[in-house]
């Protein structure tokens, strides 16, 4: 074969070797965006997702427009507790319409909880709450039993008809729980932990 030859023959390749680096790089970039989007949807769902409030429901602790850090991988390997600040699944009203609360659980399994003259009991013992900046509005609850896999929420925001909760639709499942708010990420001025 002479230099001529060996030349046509060698940029003849080219075509087909730019052809198949092309594919390869685009096969390449494809899986790794397919993995990606794969590894955010699992940390999406199992590890954690970022939330804004909306309402008034949890003042003073959380105000109208903050973004929280929510924590789900938390309760894939525990159950929440009392104290909890926690993003649930507002329970079936009939309407259809189903919305994320954010409360604070104030009563797990087994936990017998009343509000009697303005003030919380949990396990007939006065509960301290430095997070509220009122006594409880309205009537007495309870006593009640917190039943078997549920849990009573309560928002922060204690003035009568101010928060949506265990008061007015009862206890509510575990599996409506979705994580726990961990942290106040915006305004910056307020980040915080919860």
């Amino acid at each position: 074969m002479t230099l001529a030859e060996s030349e046509t023959a060698s940029s003849s390749n080219k075509p087909n070797e730019n052809n198949r680096t092309w594919r390869s790089e685009a096969w390449d970039w494809l899986r790794t965006l397919i993995v990606a989007f794969v590894v955010v949807l699992i940390v999406h769902f199992f590890v954690f997702n970022l939330s804004t409030v909306e309402g008034h429901s949890m003042e003073p602790t959380l105000l109208d427009d903050e973004w929280l850090f929510v924590n789900k991988f938390v309760y894939l390997v525990g159950k929440p507790k009392a104290g909890d600040v926690v993003i649930l699944k507002e329970p079936d009203d009939g309407s259809g319409e189903k919305k994320f609360l954010v409360k604070r659980v104030i009563g797990v399994p087994g936990d017998q909880i009343e509000i009697y003259d303005n003030q919380l009991y949990r396990n007939g013992e006065l509960v301290i709450e430095n997070y509220i900046d009122t006594s409880i509005e309205g009537m007495n609850y309870g006593p009640s039993v917190v039943e078997e896999g549920r849990y009573f929420v309560m928002g922060d925001n204690r003035h009568l008809q101010a928060s949506l909760d265990s008061r007015i639709f009862g206890t509510v499942p575990r599996s409506l729980i979705k994580g726990r708010a961990d942290y106040i990420l915006w305004p910056y001025n307020k980040l915080r932990g919860l």
